[in-house]
């Protein structure tokens, strides 16, 4: 199907979808929370994930249609988080584990290696292999949703990844069907226009299954073609993967609760900096600090694109974000007391 129809028909469905949500006051962002309400005080149609959710039922292809179900019910964890009714972390985080073992049994979806022989070893035994493949699925689907705190940067980073391994299938002959790829980039920038100038936000629903389906795809992308490194998605994933790592490590350090309310993400230490520093505010700032995020994580994405095949290349580059992520964290944290 052509490009113009799934632009089409996602814009039509925000539309839609914004103009029933803000009639009966459903699906509106209230700010209940402290992360939600770090960045902005104004109210805004949690609608990325619905129009996210249907476009891709419409247009996204499986190797089976019932695998779309899961996509649904990812969603509606998300959905009924963002109507506050599902609002324990605990009770999300059991309902994740669920519905992504029971994919992964019924779709025999897994993480096969690393590279590292010791660690293949252990993935060797089935046990394991479902243990570390759901563990991935839970670091990426809620670090993706702690990136939701300010504009462009969960749906900007997960577009811009997108669009790189489009390109790296059609540029290196890899054996995947790229046409999901390319749905996705169309979908997504919609959605990045609408979210740029603050007209929605994705939510809970929007980031567990935007992340869900994507890490679906790069698993796939990986087990189909050996010239792959599976560092390349490391690559593409690690800013969300380690957002969730990095805030349950700063939590038990400081004997809080993993499922409290954080305040302190990088993207909103580097928010307070542009607010304090330069003396940005609203929308702009909000959507500045999105966009300085992943500029960066850009310049990334090429380095990894042109290493595609080279392991040791993609661990320095992986090594080299995290300790970028840690010494920004580190200065902004100190600085901002």
């Amino acid at each position: 199907m052509s490009e113009i129809y799934v632009i089409f028909f996602t814009l039509l469905l925000i539309l839609i979808f914004n103009y029933l949500s803000k009639k009966n006051q459903f699906l509106i962002d209230k700010k209940f929370n402290l992360h939600k309400s770090f960045a902005t005080k104004n109210t805004v149609p949690i609608t990325g994930g619905v129009s996210i959710l249907v476009a891709s039922l419409f247009f996204l292809k499986f190797d089976a249609e019932y695998l779309k179900i899961f996509l649904i019910l990812i969603f509606l964890v998300g959905f009924l988080s963002d109507i506050n009714y599902l609002f324990s972390p605990i009770r999300r985080l059991i309902l994740q584990i669920l519905i992504v073992f029971t994919f992964i049994y019924f779709e025999q979806i897994f993480i096969n290696s690393i590279r590292i022989e010791i660690f293949d070893n252990l993935l060797a035994n089935i046990y394991f292999k479902y243990f570390f493949t759901i563990f991935c699925f839970l670091v990426l689907m809620n670090g993706s949703n702690f990136m939701d705190g300010v504009n462009t940067l969960l749906v900007g980073y997960f577009l811009i990844m997108s669009f790189v391994t489009f390109i790296s299938i059609e540029k290196f002959g890899l054996l995947y069907n790229a046409d999901n790829f390319r749905v996705l980039i169309c979908i997504l920038s919609i959605v990045f226009l609408f979210n740029f100038f603050g007209k929605l936000i994705s939510g809970d629903s929007g980031a567990y299954l935007i992340s869900f389906i994507l890490g679906y795809f790069l698993i796939e992308l990986v087990e189909s073609s050996n010239r792959v490194s599976p560092y390349f998605v490391a690559c593409l994933l690690w800013y969300p993967a380690y957002e969730c790592l990095f805030s349950i490590i700063r939590k038990i350090r400081v004997k809080k609760s993993i499922a409290d309310p954080d305040s302190r993400h990088l993207h909103q230490l580097i928010l307070l900096f542009f607010k304090r520093k330069l003396n940005l505010k609203g929308n702009f700032l909000n959507t500045f600090t999105g966009l300085t995020i992943n500029s960066f994580n850009l310049i990334i994405f090429y380095i990894a694109f042109e290493n595609v095949s080279q392991t040791k290349n993609l661990i320095v580059i992986n090594l080299v974000c995290l300790l970028a992520y840690n010494s920004i964290y580190y200065f902004l944290n100190k600085s901002l007391k």
